[in-house]
C-alpha cells in the first residue's frame, strides 16, 4: 500500500539528520558551512512547487526578472561596473568552470594549446577541475607558490608570465583569490588587476568563499580590488546564508556571455524571443535550470541588505573570538590568524615532533565529531595538518565558539607521546547544542 504524504514526511531522511550528521550544529567548519535561512528556503518550495521553466524569457520572464534585479543587487553592492551582467549557477565550482571558459574565448581565440593559466597553490580545486574539462593539459595549468601569508605575489606572476612568452607560450589568464578555502586569504586583488590590464591578461576572481564579505564595511576594504575582475565568483549560499544551491558569476563584459554560449537550434527559435529579451541559457552552459535567485531576491526583500550586513560582521568577529580561545590554551598555536572568518590552528604540546603533532590533530578533530556538538575540519598549511574554523553561520554565538576552543582543550590534554587514540570529552563539558537555538 502506497504511503500518504505525511507519513513520507515523518519518515524523512532529512528528519534524521542531527543524528546522522553530526556537523548540522551551530558550530560547523565543514570546508565552508551553509547557514540557509526560513525565507529562502520557503522560496526554494514555492519554485519547485510551481516548477518554472527560467531558460527563456518566454517561457519565464517574471522569475527571470527577479533573478536580474538579484544579479544588478549584487553588481551594484560590489560596487562593480554598469556594463557588469551574470548569471546564478549550481555553486563556485561551475562559476569557475564557466569564468574560466570565458576568458578562453576572450583571449585564445585559434591559440587554446598554446594557452597558459596561472593561479596560487591555495587555489580551490574546482580552477584544476575547470581547466581539465576546458581541454587544457597539466602544463598549462601554472601553479604558483603562494607567500607567507598564502597570497599569490604579482612580481612571481609578471616573472613566469615573462618566461613562459620568451618560450612561445600564450598567458591569458590569471585566477586571484578573494578569501582561500583553506586561511581566508585574499590575494594583492588591485596588484594583480594592475598587472592584468597592463600584461592584456584576463583576471577571474574567485571569491566564491569571500567577496560577498564586501557588503560590509570591514569586508569591503579587505576585497578592495574586486571591481578590477574580468569575471568574479560568489558563493550566496555562504556569506549571504542562502539553502544550497546558489552560486553566481558576474562579468565585466557582460556581452561576452550571450557571444560565448548562445546556441540556437531550430527547436529552439521559436520560443527565442526579441533582442532585448533575456534567455539565461544563452548566458552559460546549462539549458534547463531551476530559477536559483528567486530565493535571494526574496530574502534581501525580506530582510533588507543591512541583516546581511550584520551577519557578515558578526561572522568576522567570532573568528577573532576563536583566534583568542585558542592563544590562552597551553600548548596550542595560531598557525594562520583570523581573516575573514577562518582561524587555523594546531595543537602542538612541547617536546612532541611535527609527525606526531599532525597525528594528534588529526585525532583531536575525529574525536570533536565522535562526540557531536560540533565539527572542526582539518586541513594542510606548508604540509602539516592544523585544524581549521569557518565561523560563518550568524546563529553561532562567542559563548559556542569559546565552549568548543575549551572542548578541543580537553580533548588534547590526557595525550602523550606513544598515545595513539584521543581521549572521551568530559561528561560536565557544556555541548554547545544544548543551550537551545
Amino acid at each position: 500500500m502506497a504511503a500518504t504524504p505525511s507519513r513520507l514526511c515523518g519518515s524523512w531522511p532529512g528528519s534524521s539528520c542531527a543524528g546522522a550528521c553530526p556537523w548540522i550544529t551551530r558550530v560547523s567548519s565543514r570546508s565552508c558551512p551553509g547557514p540557509g535561512n526560513f525565507v529562502s528556503a520557503m522560496a526554494d518550495a514555492l519554485v519547485a512547487g510551481t516548477n518554472p521553466y527560467v531558460t527563456t524569457w518566454l517561457e519565464g520572464s517574471a522569475l527571470a526578472q527577479a533573478e536580474l534585479v538579484a544579479l544588478d543587487w549584487l553588481r551594484e553592492l560590489l560596487c562593480l561596473p554598469s556594463t557588469t551582467e551574470g548569471l546564478f549557477l549550481s555553486g563556485g565550482s561551475m562559476a569557475n568552470l564557466t569564468g574560466l571558459a570565458l576568458a578562453r574565448a576572450a583571449k585564445l581565440e585559434g591559440m587554446a594549446g598554446r594557452g597558459i593559466l596561472y593561479c596560487s597553490d591555495q587555489a580551490h580545486s574546482s580552477v584544476a577541475r575547470a581547466a581539465r574539462l576546458l581541454g587544457f593539459g597539466e602544463d598549462q595549468l601554472v601553479v604558483l607558490r603562494s607567500d607567507r601569508a598564502y597570497r599569490l605575489e604579482p612580481g612571481t606572476v609578471a616573472s613566469r608570465v615573462a618566461a613562459d612568452r620568451a618560450a612561445g607560450r600564450v598567458p591569458f589568464c590569471v585566477v586571484a583569490n578573494a578569501g582561500t578555502t583553506n586561511t581566508g586569504a585574499i590575494d594583492p586583488l588591485p596588484e594583480l588587476g594592475d598587472l592584468c590590464r597592463r600584461e592584456q591578461l584576463w583576471l577571474h576572481i574567485d571569491g566564491a568563499y569571500g567577496a560577498a564579505a564586501a557588503l560590509s564595511p570591514e569586508g569591503a576594504a579587505l576585497l578592495a580590488g574586486l571591481d578590477g575582475a574580468d569575471s568574479l565568483t560568489l558563493d550566496p549560499h555562504k556569506w549571504l546564508f542562502q539553502p544550497y544551491e546558489i552560486g553566481c558569476l558576474l562579468v565585466r563584459d557582460g556581452g561576452l556571455l550571450k557571444k560565448t554560449f548562445r546556441a540556437l537550434p531550430e527547436y529552439l527559435e521559436a520560443i527565442d524571443g526579441a533582442e532585448e529579451d533575456v534567455n539565461f541559457c544563452d548566458r552559460g552552459p546549462e539549458l534547463t535550470r531551476a530559477a536559483r535567485g528567486v530565493k535571494l531576491w526574496m530574502s534581501f526583500k525580506a530582510f533588507g541588505v543591512d541583516a546581511f550586513r550584520s551577519g557578515i560582521t558578526h561572522g568576522l568577529s567570532l573568528a577573532r573570538v576563536a583566534q583568542a580561545a585558542v592563544e590562552r590554551l597551553a600548548g596550542w598555536e595560531v598557525v594562520s590568524p583570523a581573516q575573514l572568518g577562518v582561524v587555523c590552528f594546531r595543537c602542538a604540546p612541547p617536546g612532541t615532533d611535527e609527525d606526531e603533532r599532525d597525528r594528534l590533530n588529526a585525532a583531536i578533530a575525529d574525536a570533536l565529531l565522535q562526540q557531536g556538538s560540533a565539527m572542526i575540519a582539518t586541513t594542510v598549511l606548508r604540509e602539516r595538518k592544523v585544524l581549521r574554523m569557518c565561523t560563518i553561520n550568524p546563529r553561532t554565538t562567542p559563548e559556542d565558539i569559546e565552549a568548543t576552543i575549551a572542548l578541543l582543550g580537553e580533548l588534547a590534554r590526557p595525550r602523550s607521546r606513544n598515545t595513539g587514540q584521543a581521549p572521551r570529552a568530559d561528561s560536565e563539558v557544556i555541548r554547545c547544542g544544548e543551550r537551545g537555538a
